[in-house]
């Protein structure tokens, strides 16, 4: 039986882009189960998309195949590439998008999208997720095997993403990601944080220093905290509020952890 295809995209819902994607998976693979988990990361953020994938695609049973297209670089000598990790399929360019979930669930194995007779004909130097990559979803969806849709793939793009450094007794980390809540998502990993102290530790961020919390109803309403979120990782929030505009946070600001 066609398994599940999930889309997810910077396209919106406005115009028909999304809509075309369905429609080649749903003609190519009758049966196929399409989901739409998002359309609504920022037009060309592929460390947004990063993210979204590392949370999203874990939580999916295996076998699921993954259409992630948020393609700055369509049309160019980037690569087309298919991935196997943690049991699912991931479609998508090769321009950094598995970073994140790849540390997760490592790779097992990437493949170049050359198989001539997936592709959709005339292939629009400008629509490669219509015509490249939904046939190779559908492929896969369908029961089709990863080595068939072309060769190897041994040096997958990753993004440059900062790492938390120490200096001195301290950790600096920076904001990576604003959700729609004004939350300020970092890259410290509770395990980064758990390295440097085993009790209390100090958040600073913002020209504030914020209680590390375990949720938002720990501190009073319009609070700045800091909290260990679902993905695991640092964020800086305001109880029913906003803390990139409270803070005057955004991607790149920096965030001190220390230990006391």
């Amino acid at each position: 039986m066609p398994g599940i295809v999930t889309l997810t995209t910077d396209f919106g819902t406005r115009d028909p882009y999304a809509a075309q994607l369905r429609g080649v998976l749903l003609t190519s693979c009758e049966g196929v189960r399409v989901h739409d988990l998002t359309h609504e990361i920022a037009p060309q953020d592929v460390l947004e998309g990063a993210l979204f994938l590392a949370a999203a695609v874990p939580r999916f049973p295996p076998g699921t195949v993954h259409l992630a297209v948020v393609d700055p670089g369509v049309g160019t000598s980037r690569r087309a590439i298919a991935a196997s990790l943690g049991g699912q399929h991931v479609v998508c360019p090769d321009n950094g998008l598995l970073t994140l979930l790849a540390r997760r669930a490592p790779i097992e194995e990437v493949r170049s999208l050359e198989r001539a007779s997936l592709r959709r004909e005339p292939v629009s130097p400008t629509f490669h997720g219509r015509d490249l990559f939904a046939p190779a979803a559908a492929f896969l969806a369908c029961g089709g095997a990863l080595e068939q849709l072309g060769p190897p793939v041994e040096d997958p793009i990753e993004l440059p993403l900062p790492r938390p450094r120490s200096e001195g007794a301290r950790l600096l980390g920076e904001v990576l990601h604003v959700d729609r809540f004004g939350n300020a998502i970092t890259n410290l990993a509770r395990s980064d944080i758990e390295a440097i102290a085993a009790g209390p530790v100090r958040v600073e961020a913002g020209g504030r220093r914020l209680a590390l919390a375990r949720t938002y109803g720990d501190v009073a309403e319009g609070e700045p905290l800091a909290l260990i979120g679902s993905a695991d990782l640092l964020e800086l929030a305001v109880r029913n509020g906003n803390a990139a505009a409270t803070l005057g946070l955004d991607r790149g600001s920096e965030v001190v952890v220390a230990a006391g």
